[in-house]
């Protein structure tokens, strides 16, 4: 299949990376003044990227009604959460206003300073001078009536009243303020304008900026809705589902139908199969919002727009747009069909800044060590998943979908593992290797937390991160304990061998006739040679040939140590009464307790594995195979049996081999003879017992 920027076609600048975020930052005064951007300031350009949605259609037929004298209802409120087209909207009605032949006025909050009145300005606008309206306090409604019959027919623009309102709050007028004086202006305002026939007033207020002006301001949000409701209507310019066609208009230049529909069936047909389709969701209806959505899959949108969208100062429309600006930039390179939130690179900065200014800084660590850092958790599950899916970056691909639905400004988290396989399979693979990932990733990261089923990030250790501390603070002498421990447990006295485990001194390997395992802590094979030469300080050792030494393999000593460290780390976990662990962070510990315990056994028995005998050229070597699963014989045990299958040691003399060794060309042999040569004599058959 085509790559989506085939098939869908960005716009010029968004494909090329020339787009600023100003060009997505909406200002109603820049565009007024003819300092914004092009595609705002030019009306043909702004409606050629703007849909025109069923609730902007509304607003714009209602004031054009008004402006011509035919009954529009003459004050309209735009009351939108933050980022929901309110200024979109107030700039769509500015550039129509120019067609109906009628005089814009626009008041933006933001814009005016603490001791300008809204009525100068209004006039100012109308008459190109203040005369009239030169007071700190408004003048009554005939005043107003009277300026603005000149005038029509004309359109008032208000955005960003709270701002403006908050600023006044703050100047005395007599025994009051601006901000009280501005309350009865609008009030005198709105009895004007209804009483003309040609004049319309639309006033944005934005819900969620409320609480970031505190409570005062709250105070006066709530009269002007008193003030307007008796003569408004209320409109909300964006519909849910006219979001994906805004967001399309607006970031594509055009778009293949009938390419995207091919890619929306395989899609479909796939995820059918695979069982990854939206709970809820018919087929059908699925399919219609993909159709809608292409070249997004309606995740990417729902996740945007209705979770991060939640938060207070996410701009919705425009925020979405932005982001997905820089991610369609982002794949421009990539041959995929569509575009998932498993295709969000969390290691563009530019990508990555856009959602971390939201949830803090702490998640830029997070983000690298769980995710994009080469050695991050997430990497290393590529890499595991082996080489016919490790291409496919499926572990980072698994992360990038569960952190994009970790976060709203409410209590919604999370995502379910049909979520993760939707977004991060592709059409190429089963989506059971996303289930395989997510396993991984549970082992392996650091901050990904689950609960209920759902999977998601916070900032907030996992039980992974907190062993990974505790095996930091686990000290050497703590290491070389457990290491002793262990091995003793794994130690019997069912054989013949004579056990010393650690000799610090030659002197403390006994020099007599009988077989002894020496466990050296090094692999030191000089240190063994000496040992079978001397039994002290230049005194040679009568029964050399009794010593058998059991060497580690130190390429394993660091895996070994490994296992040591993250044992502890759990014991340390299980007595740690400060933590606070979930039940279900209870019982995986007290499972890994067990788990590791095992785990340290099967690494000690890989750890020591050389045997080191004396040899009539020094020292031969032998080597313990591997313990197979389910082998519960000890570590001096598995010695004895290797040294009898190799000939080193027997426990009987065959008839044969005393006719072939012994006997050769002699009528007898001493058995003391025999015995002795077996001590003595570096390389000799050794002898279990003297018996």
């Amino acid at each position: 299949m085509k790559a989506f920027n085939l098939i869908a076609v960005p716009h010029k600048d968004v494909l090329e990376g020339k787009f600023t975020m100003d060009v997505y930052a909406a200002d109603l005064w820049d565009v007024h003044n003819g300092t914004a951007p092009l595609e705002y300031r030019d009306s043909k350009k702004f409606f050629k990227r703007t849909h025109l949605t069923s609730g902007l259609k509304e607003v714009m037929n209602t004031v054009e009604k008004r402006i011509k004298g035919k009954d529009g209802d003459p004050v309209i409120q735009l009351q939108t959460p933050f980022g929901g087209g309110k200024t979109h909207t107030l700039i769509a009605l500015y550039h129509r206003a120019r067609e109906w032949g009628a005089k814009s006025v626009v008041m933006v909050g933001t814009v005016f300073s603490a001791n300008q009145t809204l009525w100068g300005e209004l006039e100012r606008q109308l008459e190109g001078e203040v005369k009239n309206f030169k007071d700190m306090t408004p003048p009554g409604s005939e005043a107003i009536k009277r300026l603005l019959e000149k005038h029509q027919p004309a359109l008032i623009l208000i955005d960003e009243t709270l701002a403006y309102i908050t600023k006044a709050a703050g100047v005395r007028v007599g025994e009051t303020t601006l901000a009280d004086q501005t309350m009865v202006f609008f009030q005198e305002l709105n009895e004007a304008v209804k009483s003309l026939q040609r004049i319309s007033l639309v006033v944005s207020l934005a819900q969620s900026h409320i609480e970031h002006y505190g409570e005062a301001t709250e105070r006066y949000y709530q009269q002007m809705n008193k003030i307007f409701g008796r003569v408004e209507r209320i409109y909300s310019p964006i519909k849910d589902e006219e979001i994906p066609t805004i967001l399309r208009k607006r970031l594509f230049s055009r778009i293949n139908e009938g390419e995207a529909e091919e890619v929306v069936n395989s899609f479909i047909k796939y995820a059918e199969e695979e069982g990854v389709l939206p709970e809820g969701i018919e087929v059908s209806e699925f399919r219609k919002r993909f159709l809608k959505s292409y070249p997004f899959l309606p995740d990417v949108i729902d996740v945007l727009y209705h979770r991060w969208g939640t938060f207070p100062e996410f701009q919705r429309t425009r925020g979405v747009l932005r982001i997905l600006s820089l991610l369609i930039h982002s794949l421009k390179e990539k041959n995929t069909p569509y575009v998932s939130l498993a295709d969000f690179d969390l290691g563009n900065e530019d990508i990555r800044r856009e959602f971390i200014r939201y949830i803090g800084d702490e998640f830029n660590g997070i983000i690298d060590a769980d995710i994009t850092g080469v050695e991050s958790g997430s990497k290393k599950v590529d890499r595991e998943l082996g080489a016919a899916y490790q291409w496919l970056n499926i572990g980072t691909r698994s992360s990038t979908t569960i952190f994009l639905y970790s976060f709203s400004g409410g209590e919604v988290r999370g995502a379910t593992l049909r979520d993760i396989k939707r977004s991060a399979t592709t059409l190429d693979i089963p989506s059971g290797v996303v289930d395989e990932a997510v396993k991984k990733l549970k082992d392996r990261l650091l901050y990904l937390q689950s609960r209920d089923e759902k999977y998601y990030f916070s900032n907030q250790p996992n039980l992974n991160k907190i062993v990974l501390t505790k095996m930091e603070n686990v000290s050497e002498r703590e290491i070389e304990e457990m290491e002793e421990l262990v091995l003793k447990r794994e130690l019997s006295t069912k054989t013949p061998l004579s056990l010393i485990v650690w000799p610090r001194s030659y002197s403390e390997i006994p020099d007599d006739a009988r077989l002894k395992l020496i466990i050296l802590r090094k692999d030191d094979r000089d240190e063994a040679l000496h040992a079978i030469k001397y039994k002290g300080e230049g005194s040679k050792r009568e029964f050399p040939n009794t010593l058998i030494f059991l060497a580690p393999m130190e390429i394993q000593r660091g895996a070994f140590y490994d296992s040591i460290r993250k044992h502890l780390a759990y014991v340390r976990i299980e007595e740690d009464s400060t933590l606070t662990l979930t039940e279900e962070q209870k019982e995986d510990v007290k499972k890994n307790l067990k788990l590791t315990e095992e785990i340290l056994r099967e690494r000690l028995r890989d750890f020591y594995r050389q045997i080191y005998l004396p040899s009539k050229d020094g020292v031969s070597v032998m080597i313990l195979a591997k313990v197979a699963y389910g082998d519960r014989s000890k570590l001096d045990e598995t010695v004895y049996e290797k040294l009898k299958a190799e000939g080193s040691v027997v426990e009987r003399i065959s008839h044969l081999v005393l006719l072939n060794k012994y006997l050769e060309g002699k009528d007898y042999v001493s058995t003391k003879a025999i015995w002795d040569s077996s001590v003595s004599t570096p390389g000799e058959t050794r002898f279990a017992t003297p018996e």
